[in-house]
């Protein structure tokens, strides 16, 4: 059996209570940029015109998602792996998902929106920093944020050391992925990767 409906799918779950709904607000609150300036990590989902999805992870320092005003954030480029996939996607449809994580606390700060690429003078000397200035600078005009129940963290642990995997556990990056590509190039291990991505970070 699938459900398909939205009606069948009600059925199975109670109605979400009032806080729930009402928690959900169309600009950035004091809590919600604090949330923000507290968060090294966001993970941005996008969807091409033919509604292909695609979520990318972002970090930086603490607050390198600039909050420009209650409607607007910042979120430079970095140096990756030039797919470019969000990129591509924002240009396609101009619609985009964020979830603020912060080390520790197990709450995350959902915000969706429109979005588009700025090479706007001011926004990329807003993102500039001692390292380097972007590229380009996604601009996002907020229309919804909400924070997200701590239930998935504490399900799953995610800041407990003691549930820590140890990276010893999977193959280094490049094996997998030379396995999933046939490509053969020379073996690195995870602590010469490191070092040869430290001067993009």
């Amino acid at each position: 059996m699938t459900i398909n409906t939205l009606t069948a799918l009600r059925q199975h779950y109670a109605d979400p209570q009032d806080r729930a709904v009402k928690k959900q607000i169309d600009a950035l609150d004091i809590h919600c940029r604090h949330f923000i300036a507290l968060s090294p990590f966001v993970l941005l989902a996008s969807s091409d015109a033919e509604h292909n999805l695609d979520a990318s992870p972002r970090g930086g320092e603490p607050g390198f998602v600039k909050v420009a005003d209650a409607h607007t954030l910042l979120l430079p480029d970095s140096p990756g792996n030039n797919r470019l996939d969000s990129f591509q996607n924002i240009v396609a449809t101009g619609k985009i998902g964020l979830l603020f994580l912060i080390p520790g606390i197990d709450e995350t700060l959902r915000v969706n929106g429109r979005a588009m690429l700025s090479q706007a003078v001011d926004d990329i000397a807003a993102c500039t920093t001692e390292r380097r200035a972007p590229k380009l600078v996604v601009r996002i005009t907020v229309e919804a944020a909400y924070l997200h129940c701590a239930k998935a963290f504490m399900r799953s642990r995610l800041w407990d050391p003691a549930a820590r995997v140890e990276r010893s556990s999977l193959p280094t990056a490049g094996q997998m992925i030379g396995d999933q590509t046939g490509i053969v190039v020379a073996p690195e291990t995870q602590e010469a990767m490191a070092r040869r991505y430290a001067p993009d970070l």
